[in-house]
């Protein structure tokens, strides 16, 4: 997804702002030289947009460039693959997400351990998606769209950006804990599979709340739930999946700050130090929220926290991957 210019250059200028470090804190061993972060994706899109913000934050409170090398291919999987394999020195990172570090491992035969070769640094923002539906849908909320769907099995379409991606995963759960069937059509991309909601030639789809949010504000498409433990700031309207009974669809497309297997606990909380100051300036913070990004509490600002909440979601989602049988394209 593409973002606006305007948006980009907010916040970018939000980073840009924070406050310079001292001489004496630049003057320690780590870091001595610039940084790389692989952003395992094409430029552009709201991954590297969060690469390039936390580095601009980081780097000048760390007092030396943070390069974003764009690596992309296979879902994340070759960038993230290299880091894997870089020095544990802290002078190559990986901005990861959902794709690479849970779903890749359980689709793709990988060279490395998405959990064990890599240091959690910092879980950076959750994303969660919205359930929108075409206009002309004859269900109004959710419980109207399941019993609708159960009166028409195998009727209705849910456009998907292929096979083990989140609204396939999150369209085959939705199926298991409501009872019903309905079409999965996979698309290249969200933007094509909301662009055919909105014009009516399928009927829903999950999509991020930076896409689907100005369609649903001007009446093109109805929204049904936001799969979040609780309502967003942004879209307080739209129930999320705790209110409306279906807790299992939870799901968050986050992204985190990773290092190579071994990188020393005292860079790792360096750079930890370093995100977590970043993120938290307020022009930073509202300007992501825009985006339908939320930055997590504070109890959650911890290398373990992220290490923790990735192994949870490996636990949640390995065995749905599995089950449906999804391989590689």
């Amino acid at each position: 997804m593409k973002l606006p210019r305007r948006t980009f250059l907010h916040l970018a200028a939000g980073a840009a702002a924070l406050p310079a470090v001292s001489r004496t804190a630049r003057a320690q061993a780590y870091p001595s030289r610039p940084i790389t972060m692989i952003v395992p994706f094409a430029p552009g899109g709201l991954t590297d947009v969060i690469g390039r913000i936390l580095a601009e934050g980081m780097r000048t409170l760390l007092g030396q460039p943070i390069i974003i090398e764009n690596v992309g291919g296979a879902n994340g999987s070759i960038g993230t693959g290299r880091v894997a394999r870089a020095a544990p020195d802290g002078y190559t990172l990986v901005l990861g997400i959902w794709n690479t570090h849970v779903a890749n491992a359980a689709i793709y035969a990988l060279q490395y351990d998405v959990v064990k070769d890599f240091e959690p640094v910092l879980l950076l923002a959750d994303a969660p998606l919205v359930l929108v539906a075409r206009k002309a849908l004859p269900a109004n909320d959710l419980k109207e769209f399941i019993a609708w769907l159960k009166l028409n099995p195998d009727k209705s379409s849910m456009g998907t950006v292929g096979a083990g991606s989140p609204p396939h995963l999150l369209g085959l759960l939705l199926q298991q804990e409501t009872g019903t069937r309905f079409g999965l059509v996979a698309y290249r991309g969200g933007g094509p599979a909301m662009q055919d909601v909105v014009a009516g030639q399928i009927d829903t789809t999950f999509v991020n709340t930076a896409t689907s949010l100005p369609q649903v504000r001007a009446g093109s498409i109805k929204a049904f739930v936001v799969t979040a433990k609780h309502r967003l700031a942004i879209a307080p309207n739209i129930p999320s999946v705790d209110e409306a009974g279906l807790p299992r669809l939870r799901f968050s497309l986050w992204a985190g700050l990773f290092a190579p297997r071994g990188t020393p606990k005292n860079i790792i909380s360096k750079l930890n130090t370093a995100a977590v100051s970043t993120l938290a300036d307020p022009t930073i913070r509202e300007s992501l929220a825009e985006q339908g990004l939320e930055i997590p509490q504070r109890e959650r600002e911890t290398p373990e926290a992220l290490g923790a909440y990735q192994k949870a979601e490996i636990e949640k989602w390995w065995p749905i991957i599995k089950a449906a049988n999804i391989k590689a394209e």
